[in-house]
């Protein structure tokens, strides 16, 4: 690549904050969806959208330019394939997550990284004044927006998972930081002998009874809230957690691995969903997902190394890695 092309190509990454800003605005104000039947004209979706005609105009054009719109006469748009993921109502939507990244509390984490680069602190709390859970917490509107994103992923990453390990030979399977569930019903759906237990923190799991009914696996199923860091329940011979370890440094992940330890039954296996960073030069999406751990929740993204490292220090022993996508891997353990 000539020095030309390679500015060029440098100058689309530095801007490339402004696509997903300007993606979340649209996905805010549900453009995918209006559009599902057709073409629409920028006023009529302005309208549509309760917006700024002129200035929703500005936002769709520059959405046609990069692909996820395409621009007709007389300032009509209609979805492209790339689009269409930002609808509701498809598999695998983008949407909630787009929606997530683009809040104002968000994008101030990430501001301040590179406070987190020159000091190792978390870059989250240094904005905010406090961890990105407690502010949650304290902002319900912007937990239930992260909640549905998380949400959105799980359909993807339990097919996904369940194609790549056999969960048939566990009696009782306890998702760990399970949020309302969907995992653990997907996982009991495919294993109609199996019992399950789903625990997280007391306000999480109150909204898990709608999801495990519809899957119609709420009477195989316990509801359990509590903390991880202190304890959580006997008798399950899988514990699984589904991004839960990156979320937080070696020391809060090892009292998490311990308490499951204390818990878990000896002939049982720890299931950790997590990425697992590539060798040097690969894998960007593991990496720069490394980096948003470090500026938003203070954990981080792992090697097979560090996941061997954590287990040995909590009572277990890596025993395979198991591969399901880009996104994730099956971490299984087992207790020593």
């Amino acid at each position: 690549m000539d020095e030309k092309a390679a500015a060029s190509q440098l100058m689309q990454m530095v801007n490339g904050y402004q696509v997903s800003q300007a993606i979340c605005v649209a996905a805010t104000l549900g453009i995918a969806d209006h559009l599902t039947n057709g073409p629409r004209t920028s006023d009529d979706l302005a309208a549509a959208a309760s917006a700024h005609p002129q200035s929703l105009y500005r936002l769709l054009r520059a959405l046609a330019s990069v692909g996820v719109l395409h621009e007709g006469d007389a300032r009509q748009f209609s979805l492209t394939s790339l689009g269409a993921g930002l609808r509701s109502d498809v598999e695998h939507s983008v949407a909630p997550w787009a929606r997530m990244v683009g809040r104002s509390y968000y994008r101030d984490a990430w501001s301040e990284l590179l406070h987190s680069v020159r000091t190792g602190e978390n870059a989250f709390a240094h904005a905010h004044g406090t961890g990105v859970w407690q502010y949650r917490i304290d902002h319900p509107e912007e937990s239930l927006i992260f909640d549905r994103a998380m949400s959105s992923f799980v359909p993807a990453v339990a097919a996904a998972v369940l194609a790549a390990y056999d969960f048939e030979r566990f009696e009782v399977v306890m998702d760990v930081g399970g949020g309302q569930g969907a995992l653990l019903a997907a996982i009991l759906s495919r294993n109609p002998l199996q019992r399950g237990i789903l625990f997280d923190q007391p306000q999480v799991v109150e909204g898990a009874g709608a999801v495990l009914q519809a899957a119609s696996v709420a009477e195989r199923c316990q509801v359990v809230g509590g903390d991880f860091f202190l304890a959580v329940p006997e008798g399950a011979d899988a514990h699984v957690m589904k991004w839960i370890l990156h979320d937080w440094d070696d020391e809060r992940s090892i009292a998490i691995l311990k308490c499951c330890r204390r818990a878990i039954r000896p002939d049982g296996k720890l299931l950790v969903l997590d990425a697992v960073l590539a060798p040097p030069n690969e894998g960007a999406r593991a990496k720069f997902a490394d980096l948003n751990m470090l500026a938003v929740p203070g954990g981080q993204e792992r090697t097979r190394v560090e996941f061997a490292s954590l287990f040995t220090a909590s009572g277990f022993r890596l025993t395979n890695v198991f591969d399901a996508g880009p996104r994730i891997s099956l971490i299984e353990g087992e207790p020593v």
